[in-house]
């Protein structure tokens, strides 16, 4: 299960990750609540928050992955999370100080997308460079084991901080975190890695990889899937907090928790994809997305807080399953000189479509309640993996089905 950490650079990574991604979490946490505080609990400055921190990706995640395939990746991984530390500090100090209002939140959360752009498909496509094709898809498994891990501590963490500190002391925690990285990627050997020669800077580079994905059904079909759950179905960050203060009546503490027990299933469901071996098939994935959509309308319909907090369980241990099997599945098939655009593109349609989301979704749990913008969530899912699983068949295959299903209910009302 754990067969990548023994790979040197690949466990300095992973260790700098755990500390990192716990702070994360719980700035996630606290980021959220000082803008319902400063907004007076507004489901729409929550939704604005969130689509400003992805729209950095929807505006230049592309060129992001242009980046990633142009320079070597452990020096451009030091300069954003340097970068995304520094950010963190300033939001600590704004909020210690009691001089935060909203639109410094706004502008935080847009300069920490800005990093994300770049950050994410290098980190994305360096995770090979450590280790290798081989345990590629047991890194990817543990490195969503170890996110899910921090999310599962952070939020909890963040919610009892936040109750007796504030929010601010969250915010400068998560500064001091990303030290962890930073020595991990310093400590690294550089002759340990599997690193692909840089690509030189020419035109069209950005175009060049738009092609290849297009020329390949499979990483269509996959990109279309992960689009349309991410968008729709992957707004928990928000929903829960709205919830459980909303709909439930509960603090900061209580958000936590429901963020933790997400975050549990999701651990699960990473130790779960670490053990496997086989290449993930997209049968995985349409059925991972269709089983997600259900438990996620389920959830959003739970009578009680606690059958709530239930039921993120299995939600989380499904969703974990695709987004896993999505990752390696994009990974593993690209030629090593087109992965970091082709990450870049695949970040920019699991990230990048939030800031159309988001909102929406905030605006729906702000007119029609908190529940039925998680239970729109689902219902998008289970369509969108409906939709792939037609689209994936084979030729020939899918009208023939249908024109049997048609003529059964035809020749019984003969009878």
């Amino acid at each position: 299960m754990f067969r990548s950490l023994r790979v040197r650079n690949y466990r300095l990574f992973a260790s700098g990750q755990v500390v990192s991604n716990t702070g994360t979490w719980m700035q996630r946490v606290a980021q959220d609540w000082l803008v319902l505080d400063l907004a007076h609990g507004s489901g729409v400055a929550l939704g604005i928050t969130t689509g400003l921190q992805f729209l950095p990706l929807l505006l230049f995640g592309l060129w992001g992955g242009v980046i990633a395939d142009r320079y070597p990746k452990r020096r451009v991984l030091m300069i954003t999370q340097a970068a995304m530390g520094l950010l963190a500090l300033v939001l600590g100090v704004l909020a210690i100080t009691g001089t935060a209002q909203v639109w410094h939140v706004y502008l935080l959360a847009f300069g920490l997308g800005l990093a994300t752009v770049v950050d994410n498909p290098t980190r994305q496509s360096f995770v090979i460079e450590m280790v290798g094709t081989r345990d590629l898809p047991n890194a990817i498994a543990l490195n969503s084991a170890t996110f899910n891990g921090a999310r599962l501590v952070g939020p909890a963490v963040a919610g009892v901080l936040i109750a007796v500190l504030g929010t601010g002391p969250v915010f400068l925690l998560n500064a001091v975190s990303f030290g962890a990285v930073l020595f991990g990627l310093y400590a690294m050997r550089a002759s340990e890695l599997h690193g692909s020669e840089p690509v030189k800077r020419a035109k069209g580079q950005l175009r060049e990889g738009l092609r290849y994905v297009r020329g390949r059904r499979d990483l269509m079909l996959v990109l279309v899937l992960v689009g349309f759950v991410a968008t729709f179905g992957m707004n928990f960050q928000m929903t829960t907090a709205l919830v459980a203060r909303e709909v439930f009546d509960r603090g900061a503490s209580s958000f936590g928790l429901a963020s933790s027990m997400l975050a549990l299933g999701a651990l699960i469901g990473a130790l779960m994809a670490a053990r496997r071996v086989a290449r993930p098939r997209l049968r995985v994935l349409v059925g991972a997305a269709a089983l997600f959509g259900v438990l996620e309308v389920l959830t959003g319909l739970m009578p009680v807080y606690w059958s709530f907090l239930a039921l993120l369980v299995p939600t989380g241990i499904v969703l974990m399953t695709f987004t896993t099997a999505a990752n390696a599945t994009m990974q593993l098939n690209v030629a090593p000189e087109m992965r970091g655009r082709v990450m870049g593109l695949y970040m920019f349609v699991f990230l990048g479509t939030n800031p159309f989301g988001a909102p929406l979704v905030g605006w729906m749990a702000e007119h029609f309640g908190p529940r039925m913008s998680i239970v729109l969530g689902g219902l998008v899912a289970l369509a969108s993996a409906l939709v792939v699983a037609v689209l994936a068949a084979p030729r020939g295959a899918v009208r023939p089905a249908l024109a049997g299903a048609l003529r059964r209910p035809a020749a019984a009302s003969d009878r």
